[in-house]
């Protein structure tokens, strides 16, 4: 299948995505302040730069989207084109989620992953995940996943 824009226009589309400060990281994080947590954010010093740090609970929570990192849910569809790129890069993504994930567990940190598909969309219950969050926070579990 041919893209229906021309290259000049798909690189300026693709170079719009924002990587920091998505919608889906912006709700959670309205909803974690909402509960009274406090957070810092994109922490450069930690395995993946975690999207959202909490040092009072030792706890790191990344929002991934379910397109660049792959996720096996009805959002992700690899594209028809340019196929063994896209599969290099979100295996590439792949890669480093995991080994982010694995370096902070090992190093003491508990880890959380949001995915897109689990707030995106009007049915969705942001509120449950809130809660979920922040039960699992005040736990003492290493990790949680919410997903769709």
């Amino acid at each position: 299948m041919t893209d229906i824009v021309d290259a000049a226009t798909r690189s300026r589309m693709m170079s719009g995505i924002r990587g920091r400060n998505t919608k889906p990281e912006i709700l959670i994080r309205s909803l974690l302040h909402r509960q009274g947590f406090r957070f810092r954010l994109h922490v450069r010093e930690l395995p993946g730069k975690p999207d959202i740090l909490l040092p009072r609970y030792h706890a790191a929570i990344f929002v991934h989207g379910c397109f660049w990192h792959g996720h096996d849910c009805p959002l992700f569809k690899l594209p028809g084109t340019r196929v063994d790129f896209w599969r290099e890069k979100i295996g590439h993504n792949q890669a480093n989620d995991k080994k982010a994930r694995d370096t902070l567990l090992a190093a003491g940190w508990r880890v959380g992953v949001v995915w897109e598909c689990a707030i995106r969309g009007v049915d969705k219950d942001t509120e449950g995940i809130a809660r979920r969050l922040g039960e699992w926070l005040r736990s003492e579990q290493t990790s949680v996943e919410e997903r769709g």
